[in-house]
């Protein structure tokens, strides 16, 4: 069976935690347990696609306290909280702080594995996201400071001869640099630059 995912269980409740862990490796999930948000924070590390199923109530740190670290440490795994109770406050403050969802126990195993697969697939999509941004970081960082800004100028949409007017150059010149930033930045065409640009450029 193939690994769907990666699912971290922080419960202070040991037959939640098994029960939860035996029935999500039975769907195709890896799992890992947690008995306190302490230990979380301390032995895991992080990989994608993943997602935590994060228990509100336990005795030492509760989870709302745990997702609050998480966002300090800039941890961006999805979050699923799963709750016996819990009070509205705590609700409203963990889907403000970017939970994905809020299941209250007993909760339905089709609801359950829903909102895992969400959280799942949003993880994938975030981490593809950040290696594409990296990926097209390290392409930027390798243009010239010339190259640099013909690349910011052409995403504007100026034309060979009105970045040359600009910079002070030639036509031709530009139109070297302008093949150069197209080679490196592995650009077939100007749309794909302004697309790397917004990548570049997005928080």
């Amino acid at each position: 069976m193939s690994n769907l995912g990666h699912i971290y269980i922080i419960d202070d409740d040991a037959s939640m935690r098994s029960s939860l862990s035996r029935m999500l490796a039975s769907y195709g999930y890896t799992t890992e347990i947690y008995e306190k948000a302490e230990d979380f924070i301390e032995q895991s590390i992080p990989v994608s696609p993943a997602a935590i199923l994060l228990d509100m109530r336990m005795p030492t740190m509760t989870g709302v306290e745990l997702q609050m670290k998480l966002n300090t440490m800039g941890r961006q795994t999805p979050i699923i909280f799963i709750s016996g109770e819990s009070m509205p406050h705590e609700i409203v403050t963990s889907m403000k702080q970017g939970a994905i969802d809020f299941l209250l126990k007993p909760f339905n195993l089709d609801d359950l594995l829903k909102s895992i697969a969400s959280a799942v697939e949003s993880d994938k999509l975030m981490f593809e996201s950040m290696t594409q941004s990296l990926t097209v970081k390290q392409k930027y960082d390798s243009l010239t400071p010339r190259e640099k800004e013909v690349f910011a100028l052409l995403v504007d949409g100026l034309m060979n001869k009105d970045i040359a007017v600009q910079l002070g150059t030639t036509d031709a010149t530009i139109k070297v640099h302008k093949s150069r930033v197209m080679d490196k930045m592995k650009a077939d065409s100007l749309q794909d630059l302004v697309r790397q640009s917004a990548l570049l450029h997005a928080k």
